[in-house]
């Protein structure tokens, strides 16, 4: 972090603090990502048992992202109702 002589203390510390939480919320960004990109492989793979293991947690993660304020609620909705709508098409399909 590069200071500037005669910054104020108030806004060093602001800009430490902002960049912390950056540092927070882009972990928790990725591990969302991450969980749903290894979901979404599964469902295109067509693997049933792997999808019934990935959905919870990935549901779970989701909400974690939300929780911590990285997504918004509607598109966390939004996004654990397409896992689900798809990795049910999965599973229905496999015991078709």
């Amino acid at each position: 972090m590069a200071t500037i002589k005669g910054t104020k203390r108030q806004a060093r510390k602001h800009h430490r603090q902002s960049l912390e939480r950056r540092m927070r919320n882009k972990s928790v960004r990725t591990r969302v990502r991450r969980q749903m990109r290894a979901m979404r492989v599964a469902i295109a793979d067509g693997d049933a048992d792997q999808v019934k293991v990935l959905l919870p947690g990935t549901l779970s993660v989701i909400d974690v992202g939300w929780r911590k304020g990285v997504l918004h609620r509607n598109t966390a909705s939004r996004y654990k109702s397409r896992m689900a709508k798809q990795a049910q098409a999965v599973i229905a399909a496999k015991e078709a």
